[in-house]
């Protein structure tokens, strides 16, 4: 990007969601899409099997290239199929997604596939969308061929990337990369940058922050678990 903006430029405002298969939550059926957020957010890995319940919320501030920031929004949906119908409120508004798989299971790949169809037709092209195949420390189970998923994320208009959560492979990659497409999308459908977008940034000068907000363990869609695997 070209001239960089003062301190006191607004922060751009994007929220993004994460969908990912859960089998169970007491059992080793997760494709790790809550230790992609738990990396990205506190570089640390947890390997309890424990599903997401309802939703969790977490925000950060991350410096772009013009010297503005921009905060990002990250829900992280459960991806039991209780709570698929809850899916809706959660894509509303939203600007980004990550679809997350484990490349060792064919069925999780698959379900990316059903949420594809889902978002596209409640956002169209207004959202983002990058489909990861997550797990890559277990490339000897591989179930989902790497040309697969590439291809399918190109016919979708996606972008395809793999990471691994346990080995920290890709991780703040991922996320550097969903808000450079959020931004380029925000570019095209604002090219000014509505003011409904955007909020007062703070004015203490520095150019990179990583502040993070985790909501109150007392409200129910701020409480996380960490699926390991």
């Amino acid at each position: 990007m070209s001239a960089r903006r003062s301190k006191s430029s607004p922060t751009l405002n994007f929220k993004a969601v994460l969908l990912g298969e859960e089998l169970h939550p007491l059992i080793a059926g997760c494709v790790g899409k809550t230790s992609l957020v738990l990396r990205y957010m506190e570089d640390r890995f947890n390997a309890h099997h424990l599903s997401t319940l309802q939703a969790s919320f977490v925000t950060r501030k991350v410096s772009l290239e013009d010297g503005r920031k921009a905060q990002l929004n990250i829900w992280d949906t459960a991806g039991q199929e209780r709570f698929h119908a809850l899916g809706p409120i959660y894509y509303r508004g939203s600007d980004g997604a990550l679809l997350v798989y484990d490349i060792t299971d064919q069925d999780s790949f698959q379900k990316v596939k059903s949420w594809v169809r889902e978002l596209r037709q409640m956002r169209g092209t207004k959202i983002a969308l990058i489909i990861v195949g997550n797990k890559t420390d277990l490339s000897e189970q591989r179930a989902v061929a790497h040309e697969e998923a590439l291809q399918y994320a190109r016919t979708v208009g996606a972008q395809y990337v793999e990471t691994s959560a346990k080995e920290n492979e890709g991780v703040a990659e991922l996320f550097d990369l969903l808000t450079h497409l959020m931004l380029e999308q925000l570019s095209q459908r604002e090219p000014d940058a509505s003011p409904l977008r955007l909020e007062h940034a703070d004015t203490d000068g520095l150019r990179s922050s990583n502040d993070s907000e985790v909501p109150d363990s007392g409200d129910p869609a701020g409480q996380r678990s960490c699926c390991g695997i």
